[in-house]
């Protein structure tokens, strides 16, 4: 009786998977129905600023403000084409809108310019406040029939713009996607099942998101496409083992052998992706951590989904794939690898030149580190009314200083200094606000200087000053010198108003009509500029928000504060761009290395050579170099992020190309001649690369033309246009590098020893390496060659196989009169 063939491990894992499919199936439905949901408990982050490291300045400063104080809601309201008079009446609709606080609006070419008018709004509620969101709205209303532009970011305008540019591109990669396998898969019923497979992994992503608590707008929105770019090529490398499989096997038995082969081929090419996107969780701007952490979770997520689900949907759909066979429309391209074997001495000199250039050009690229500072292809409402804001009226920069509250005088001197610099607009303080006749809100007044003011009997305003000193327990004011006692108007009027509903206090009704208005003015001064322990002085600057002459702003600035404070935060887009330059600084030497690190760790655990993984990093690194020196050679600026993320990605996920072409290559050169191999190995690559390649590239164009989210639009067109440069290196000078590397592939390899193991082979043997044993005679030395016999030996380095007689070379024919040597 026939002995039945023993199963592997990784064999029986995969049959269990296969047959309990089932069960599979209901555990996916259930958390894929449980993941719709939660998907909605995501809690999205919009700013940029939060994921700054907690100890820079701006992050404190703002995480202060934002605890202290009330910034309230505004808009820049522009209406073009009409006249002055008309302007001034559309100021008087604004200003009696339910929810408007005040509006600016003058005569001063700040204003009005060029037929057009410059409203600038402030609402009763901050940005996020529902009586500002329908201010605003009803504000558009009145003006619609008006050449209106709006500027605000009440309502969070952007995440509504965000979230239906983004299900566009979903689609649109969806559908390329479809297309891509529908040219390259060999069955159409196959695309279903790739589609289904990478669905359940796509919601299972998303839905688990709310674990992490919060995350960014820019990883919810890259994340899906990422996603299906980066993790189809799993699915696509199971499905090719299947059909490989299917064509002797029946669909079970298919599915198991596809399976166990495919596990650990699969596992090995993801850990290239995982270590570029853990490269970039180890970022100081943790916004690296935010979208490394979602994407190793997505792969890792997609890996579960093709390993436990797509052999169950493989073997369901296995009738319908036998049915849907079709032609084959990916060409060979022999020419290619006959080009590659023409060139090898050419191209490899060229690349080198090109990568130093790229390079040099890639280090000279103006980096900028704020968002606003690059623009995106296709451009949203705010966008165009930012635009046209800024081109007809300029545009200021904002900054905000903190400091400890109460010493108006000192607060007084430090906004002195701050308005006698050159490049300040405006300086808006506790400090220096004018209340009334000539009076700032801190000016100390006397009891009868506070009487004049307010038409207060006398004798009233000295009772209201002793009650005031004795609440600040400052009893000697009250005895000896309360005439000359002297009190910051903003503390006496809050005082006066506390006072007046609890004691009789007869005011003259204009001092009341009067006391209203400037209770109203205080609170909200206070609300915005005051807190109990904290002043907050906002700046105006003609300034641009990032630049030379900005950051040496920011110094001058720094260096006023300091001489007036020792605790104090200076906030602004210029210091947050401040902040995040510095950031960056280290986190592009930190993420270059980690990356490359990590990835040529796998890479010589893959292939057993230390040189091969230097090659592959070479070609990969040079695409990044390239795709980065556009923005140099096009004088255009580079955003930070856009630079870290992308180099990250890009060497994480193309070097699979280059791994494929190696692979294939190190294999077929020990069965054929180098030219044959170089040939076969491209027309065997080729489809692989090209379905990814075109996938990835595409998502990433497509994010980039249809996304106006400058942010995200530069993550696309460089993920896209990397790829791009990858698949045209790697297929186009990688083999020339490997044909003329071949000497240094060979002499760097390597191989785990697992103890000496005595080899014996009879027949046509094929030796590479160094052996000693016996070969029809005592043999110690390196032989690379075949030859016909009996071998017994230890094989120190290199490997040895029992080959087809059919790859013997034939003998040379020997020389009339020699004699065989």
């Amino acid at each position: 009786m026939e002995k039945k063939k023993q199963m592997s491990l990784m064999e029986k894992i995969a049959s269990v998977i296969v047959d309990k499919r089932n069960v599979l199936f209901l555990a996916f439905l259930a958390a894929a129905i449980f993941c719709a949901f939660s998907r909605n408990w995501v809690q999205v982050n919009d700013s940029l600023t939060d994921y700054l490291p907690e100890d820079t300045e701006t992050r404190q400063g703002l995480e202060l403000m934002e605890q202290e104080f009330v910034t309230f809601g505004t808009a820049e309201i522009m209406v073009q084409n009409i006249t002055y008079e008309q302007a001034q009446a559309l100021c008087e609709q604004i200003e009696h809108t339910d929810g408007v606080k005040s509006v600016e609006f003058d005569d001063s070419r700040d204003h009005y310019a060029a037929a057009s008018a410059l409203f600038s709004v402030t609402f009763d509620g901050e940005e996020n406040d529902q009586v500002s969101i329908d201010a605003l709205d009803e504000i558009r209303e009145k003006l619609s029939a008006y050449d209106l532009y709006v500027s605000s970011t009440v309502g969070n305008p952007l995440k509504a713009v965000i979230n239906s540019e983004m299900l566009v591109v979903d689609i649109i990669a969806v559908v390329i996607i479809v297309l891509v396998l529908l040219l390259t898969s060999k069955t159409y019923a196959e695309i279903p099942v790739l589609l289904i497979t990478f669905g359940a992994a796509a919601i299972l992503n998303m839905g688990t998101n709310y674990l992490m608590g919060e995350i960014s707008f820019v990883t919810n929105s890259i994340a899906i496409v990422l996603q299906l770019a980066l993790a189809i090529d799993y699915a696509i490398i199971l499905c090719h083992r299947y059909m490989e499989e299917h064509e002797n096997k029946p669909a079970r038995e298919a599915a198991i052998i596809a399976l166990s082969k495919a596990i650990p081929e699969i596992s090995a090419s993801s850990l290239t992706t995982v270590s570029g996107l853990l490269a970039l969780s180890f970022m100081q701007y943790k916004l690296g951590y935010d979208i490394g952490v979602v994407l190793i979770k997505a792969i890792l997520l997609s890996l579960c989904s093709v390993f436990l689900l797509m052999p169950g949907l493989l073997v369901t759909f296995s009738k319908l794939i036998d049915k849907t066979h079709h032609k084959n429309f990916v060409p060979r391209i022999s020419f290619l690898g006959k080009a590659a074997y023409a060139t090898r001495y050419v191209i490899p000199p060229v690349f080198a030149c090109v990568i130093v250039a790229a390079f040099i050009f890639s280090g000279r690229a103006n980096y900028v580190y704020s968002q606003y500072s690059v623009s995106s292809i296709r451009h949203n409402d705010t966008q165009i009314a930012d635009m046209l804001i800024e081109e007809q009226f300029g545009s200021t920069n904002q900054m905000a200083v903190i400091v400890p509250c109460g010493d108006y005088e000192r607060e007084a001197r430090m906004i002195e200094n701050i308005e006698d610099l050159p490049r300040t607009v405006s300086v808006t303080g506790l400090a220096n606000i004018e209340a009334v006749d000539g009076y700032t809100l801190v000016s100390e007044l006397t009891p009868r200087q506070f009487a004049e003011l307010t038409d207060l009997d006398f004798e009233v305003a000295k009772v209201l000053y002793s009650g005031y000193a004795m609440e600040q327990d400052d009893y000697g004011q009250i005895a000896t010198n309360l005439d000359n006692y002297s009190v910051p108007l903003l503390d006496m009027y809050d005082y006066l108003c506390t006072q007046k509903d609890q004691v009789s206090i007869t005011l003259p009704e204009e001092t009341e009509e009067s006391m209203e208005d400037l209770e109203q003015q205080l609170n909200d001064a206070k609300l915005q500029l005051k807190s109990e322990n904290w002043s907050r002085i906002v700046l105006e600057m003609d300034l641009p928000t990032e630049g030379d002459e900005s950051f040496e702003y920011l110094d001058i600035l720094h260096g006023i504060i300091a001489r007036y404070y020792n605790d104090y935060y200076l906030v602004g887009d210029t210091t947050s761009c401040s902040d995040l330059k510095a950031s960056f600084e280290k986190d592009n030497l930190l993420i270059s290395i980690l990356s490359i690190l990590f990835v040529i760790i796998v890479l010589i655990f893959t292939f057993h050579s230390a040189g091969l993984p230097v090659l592959l990093i070479l070609i990969i690194q040079g695409s990044i170099w390239c795709n980065f020196s556009f923005p140099y050679l096009k004088g255009n600026n580079l955003f930070f992020l856009t630079y870290l993320i992308i180099s990250a990605i890009q060497m994480g996920a193309n070097i699979d190309y280059a791994i494929v072409i190696s692979s294939r290559y190190m294999e077929l050169k020990e069965q054929m001649p180098l030219r044959e191999a170089m040939v076969e190995t491209l027309n065997q690559a080729f489809p692989t690369i090209i379905t990814s390649g075109t996938m990835l590239a595409s998502a990433g164009i497509v994010i980039g033309f249809m996304t106006s989210n400058e942010t995200i639009s530069a993550i696309g067109m460089y993920l896209g246009t990397g790829t791009l440069i990858s698949i045209f290196l790697v297929m186009c000078v990688l083999p020339q590098i490997l044909l003329l590397g071949d000497t240094i592939i060979r002499k760097t390899s390597f191989s785990i020893n697992k103890g000496a193991s005595v080899t014996h082979k009879i027949g046509l043997i094929r030796v590479n390496g160094r052996v000693r044993g016996h070969l029809d005679g005592l043999i110690d030395a390196e032989i690379h060659g075949v030859f016909r016999g009996t071998l017994n030996a230890v094989i120190d380095v290199g490997s040895v196989e029992e080959i087809s007689e059919q790859l013997l070379p034939e003998p040379e024919p020997e020389q009339d009169g020699g004699e065989k040597q």
